[in-house]
């Protein structure tokens, strides 16, 4: 349910460098462990059959491919990529196409940064190394837990390089510019700080457009029966295929602002205290909230000021973060190809 934090910028993705050329995507070679890797995923998504190579998204300058995505996988995980085939088919045909999604979006972001000349220094890029040492214990521990798990050293290497070119970007290009200022922490001290709601989930992530019709007309019919005055609690338990939260209900206790994503966030914050919200769709799925209560603010407005000011500059950075995607994503017309139906789930056996 917590939206992914600016952070995914970060994430232990890397892409290739960029170029005026179309970059046609990653092609595995043959008798390579990542070929072998895609292979085994192929059984049950078949998307991923090394040798058809299927386009999974495409976009003004580059396509991602199914090589892409497997390539990225192996060369972060390594050996720690089999775990990928325990999972059932449904689960990992979800986790792909995040997964192909960030790629594509790690791209127009590498695109961006070497547009507005940001440039990464050799030093810069050594300081990342040496935290990255630091925190395995020294280069020596680093480089055999690497090697211990197959973890190709110069891949890591280049992908550590990718994340601080495009955090140094995002500090110096996107949310320098972001000011908080005394009308903007005085508007949020006033505001309802917390929000305690039970809510039914219907998963729609990996879904076919035809399969989400399906769901929310599902949905429709769980928010009638709690129109008509049917349990809620009892219907979360018995409905929302949120794990965390269903066996309790649905309940999620006193949470804050900016920790759910949005379209969530504004319904727990926005529908009356003891009402039912419509049908909310987010990345996860549709919902139905129920608030069952909201806090404001009890300390003084001085002691809790520069907390705030962390928290709505996050706010404002999220924001700025998802917009911006949004804006390069049509500038380049990025468009995910339809996934094909992974097959049943007799084929894992």
């Amino acid at each position: 349910m917590k939206k992914t934090a600016v952070l995914l910028l970060a994430a232990a993705l890397a892409a290739a460098s960029c170029s005026p050329k179309k970059i046609e995507g990653t092609k595995l070679a043959a008798g390579t462990p990542a070929y072998q890797l895609a292979k085994d995923i192929a059984a049950l998504v078949p998307q991923y059959d090394p040798d058809k190579n299927a386009v999974l998204i495409t976009a003004k300058g580059f396509n991602v491919t199914a090589g892409d995505v497997i390539e990225v996988i192996h060369g972060t995980m390594g050996s720690g990529a089999a775990q990928l085939k325990t999972m059932s088919a449904e689960q990992l045909k979800m986790a792909l196409g995040r997964a192909a999604s960030q790629v594509g979006e790690r791209k127009l972001l590498l695109e961006a940064a070497a547009k507005a000349k940001v440039i990464v220094t050799p030093e810069e890029i050594q300081k990342v190394l040496e935290s990255q040492y630091e925190g395995a214990g020294g280069e020596a521990a680093f480089m055999e837990a690497l090697k211990t798990n197959n973890v190709d050293v110069a891949f890591v290497k280049k992908m550590l390089g990718d994340d601080k070119l495009i955090q140094k970007y995002f500090e110096e290009k996107v949310f320098a510019a972001i000011k908080i200022s005394d009308e903007d922490l005085k508007k949020a001290y006033a505001e309802d700080k917390t929000a305690t709601v039970r809510h039914i989930l219907l998963l729609t992530q990996g879904k076919t457009d035809d399969e989400k019709k399906d769901i929310r007309k599902k949905m429709e019919g769980i928010l009638d029966r709690v129109k008509k005055g049917e349990d809620f609690a009892a219907l979360a338990t018995e409905m929302s295929e949120d794990t965390k939260s269903k066996e309790e209900g649905g309940l999620i206790e006193n949470f804050p602002r900016g920790q759910m994503v949005k379209p969530f966030e504004d319904a727990s914050f926005t529908v009356p205290v003891g009402q039912i919200s419509d049908i909310v769709e987010t990345a996860y799925g549709y919902h139905v909230v129920k608030v069952e209560n909201r806090k404001k603010e009890t300390a003084p407005f001085e002691e809790v000021k520069a907390q705030m000011t962390e928290v709505l500059k996050g706010q404002k950075q999220q924001a700025t973060y998802e917009k911006l995607m949004a804006d390069l994503k049509s500038e380049a017309k990025f468009k995910e190809v339809k996934a094909a139906d992974v097959k049943p789930e007799e084929a894992k056996k």
